[in-house]
């Protein structure tokens, strides 16, 4: 690519010969030096190969091959060795164009946001809570919520428990917070505590007079060219900070990066190196009761830091629900990123540590381009599994006809089933709205909707429209399968259509835990 660059640079210096005279020629060199040394800066991480960078594209092979063998849903994943991306990929319907739900991955963001205060003067780690809010304290104040820091915030050792649980309903969850008692001493114990996470957005709104999202624009966002991305807000418009977050897989691996290099980026000190040491060296013991020998198997148990886990191998991560990840490996001089639905997220970190792990070298490795080759391959065609393409002759019977639903609590009236060049149309129709879907057979269709079907998760502001992808199959000759994925989020719904002459039964299964609702129906 060098000696590609050089070349191009030189044609430029022979027309630049010609059209303005060979004064330039020495400028024009030195302009070809820099070009083709300067790290690459612009809107994404730069690339190279694995070998390059010492990492073993047979090693991420074996990973890719283990998750697939062991029907683990990665959503996508991208491997950075010294600052340059070595591998990427997302898992069909999944792109790298669209957002992901970050989950509590969003409280490492948060907590970027108070070392950015932090930074600036605007408040100290030993800051009490309530001397930010004096307008919504409760009329007594205990010692211990007297005592509450900005730091046991970040610490996940508010001394709340259970953690507390507020509707987005309710107006206030600041004045909520702080009404909820505390049974522990702060600081001395870990619970963890999304609300906690919520109250330092809350504190970072409050003393730079902007929401969290807004405050960190400038800060975090436009210097490492993170865009397109949203965080939900409760009624009072504070971002949620525990949660809503949602981004790029890209973005997280910025962050992550940012992180690894201690503040630094693209020679520019963003945070102090001293926050960066600070807010990743644990704090607090999650589980002090664990033996060691089971310590030394939990990731869990490694130490709390400023709403950032430490991991075994001497690595942290921020982390999310259902299996969202940035794993920085500092001994590694590495980042992984990974969105996913898992069910069991220390098997997914388990995933990282016997395959992707052994995958690092010191130094250059000899090229293996049959591997590289491979793991290309297998990154480009990474799909969700696919029931081969089915068909039956009730598709021309049914198509383009609709049944009307008998009542039900989710007042769906009328279904209506459509097919066309390989794909299914469901059109649903509820009151004075209707809904329309588009699923391909043996393919994924993409689409956006202003209907989020499932169940809202708690405290869920989410706005349309959602991006969704779906695929259908035939089961049987009267049983007609849709599977629908909301593709920046981890959720999916399936409907199961079973035909029988002028009569159809629709069944709902949803991610959310709505499942087994049945409606019947008629022409």
């Amino acid at each position: 690519m060098l000696l590609k660059m050089f070349k191009n640079r030189t044609e430029h210096i022979c027309k630049a010969i010609t059209n303005h005279g060979k004064l330039k020629i020495a400028f024009l060199l030195l302009f070809v030096l820099a070009a083709c040394t300067k790290p690459q800066v612009g809107d994404s991480l730069p690339r190279s190969t694995p070998e390059t960078e010492g990492v073993s594209s047979e090693e991420i092979l074996k990973f890719m091959d283990a998750i697939e063998k062991e029907g683990i849903e990665l959503h996508s994943l991208m491997v950075v060795r010294h600052g340059k991306v070595v591998a990427e990929g997302w898992c069909q319907p999944y792109r790298a164009d669209l957002k992901h739900v970050m989950y509590s991955v969003s409280k490492t963001y948060t907590s970027t946001a108070v070392g950015f205060a932090v930074s600036e003067k605007l408040l100290t780690v030993d800051d009490k809570v309530i001397s930010f809010f004096p307008e919504y304290l409760p009329d007594t104040i205990s010692p211990f919520l007297a005592e509450m820091t900005v730091k046991d915030l970040l610490t996940m050792s508010v001394g709340q428990s259970p953690e507390p649980s507020f509707s987005i309903e309710q107006p206030n969850w600041v004045k909520l917070f702080l009404a909820t008692p505390i049974v522990n001493e702060p600081g001395t114990r870990f619970l963890y505590n999304s609300y906690a996470t919520y109250m330092l957005s809350a504190i970072v709104q409050k003393v730079s007079g902007q929401k969290t999202f807004d405050y960190l624009t400038p800060r975090l966002f436009e210097p490492l060219h993170i865009t397109g991305i949203d965080w939900e807000e409760d009624i009072m418009g504070i971002n949620f900070g525990g949660w809503g977050l949602r981004a790029k897989t890209e973005d997280m691996a910025k962050l992550g990066q940012l992180y690894l290099q201690k503040g630094k980026w693209n020679g520019k000190q963003l945070l102090p190196e001293a926050w960066i040491e600070e807010a990743t060296t644990a704090k607090t013991d999650q589980k002090p009761e664990l033996s060691q020998e089971k310590r030394n198997l939990d990731d869990w148990a490694q130490g709390y830091c400023y709403q950032i886990w430490r991991c075994r191998h001497h690595a942290f991560r921020a982390d999310g629900a259902a299996g969202q990840y940035i794993i920085v490996m500092p001994e590694q001089d590495a980042v992984v990123a990974i969105t996913a639905n898992v069910n069991d997220m220390q098997k997914e970190i388990n995933f990282v540590w016997d395959y992707l792990l052994p995958a690092f070298h010191t130094g250059k490795l000899p090229a293996n381009e049959t591997a590289e080759k491979a793991l290309h391959d297998k990154l480009a065609s990474w799909t969700l599994p696919l029931p081969g393409k089915t068909s039956s002759p009730e598709s021309a019977r049914i198509s383009g006809k609709t049944y009307t639903i008998n009542a039900n609590d989710v007042q769906l009236e009328k279904v209506t089933v459509g097919f066309e060049n390989d794909q299914c149309k469901l059109t649903l129709q509820s009151g004075a709205e209707t809904y329309s879907f588009s699923f391909g057979c043996g393919q994924w269709i993409d689409g956006q909707t202003e209907k989020y079907l499932m169940s809202r998760r708690r405290n869920s502001t989410a706005k349309a429209p959602f991006q969704v992808s779906g695929y259908y199959q035939w089961t049987d000759n009267n049983t007609l399968v849709l599977n629908l994925r909301y593709t920046e989020y981890t959720m999916s719904e399936i409907y199961t259509l079973h035909f029988d002459g002028d009569k159809v039964t629709v069944n709902v299964k949803s991610s959310t835990g709505a499942n087994g609702m049945t409606l019947e129906g008629h022409i």
